[in-house]
């Protein structure tokens, strides 16, 4: 399995390389949307970790765009964020994510979650 996860704070993405490659996942790290996008339309990754809060392309809108693409239409796609009120993750929703973690997270807790999502 090959993960992108976006994040602007390099040590979360970190934290999060380190708990997937542990399971066994290839991961590619983007610094935000733009970057990620741009990483997505040259390689079709089998899940997407996005943070929500982030300068330039948002999480929201990174998965909006992903979405409108043939490749990522059906790519489970989790955010990974602080926020926790339902309006915001119904926007997730709306915008296409798969799922939510809240930051902080336990590494059991993502693998769970990606275990669902992916099988």
């Amino acid at each position: 399995m090959h993960a992108l996860i976006v994040d602007d704070s390099k040590s979360m993405r970190s934290v999060v390389r380190m708990t997937l490659t542990d399971v066994g996942y290839e991961v590619t790290e983007a610094c935000d949307g733009n970057e990620a996008l741009s990483l997505a339309k040259k390689h079709k990754y089998d899940v997407v970790i996005t943070d929500v809060d982030m300068p330039g392309k948002d999480g929201l809108t990174l998965i909006k765009e992903l979405r409108e693409t043939s490749n990522y239409r059906h790519t489970p796609i989790l955010t990974l964020t602080t926020q926790i009120g339902d309006v915001k993750k119904n926007q997730g929703r709306l915008a296409g994510a798969t799922g939510w973690v809240t930051k902080p997270f336990s590494p059991k807790e993502l693998i769970a979650v990606l275990a669902k999502l992916v099988g």
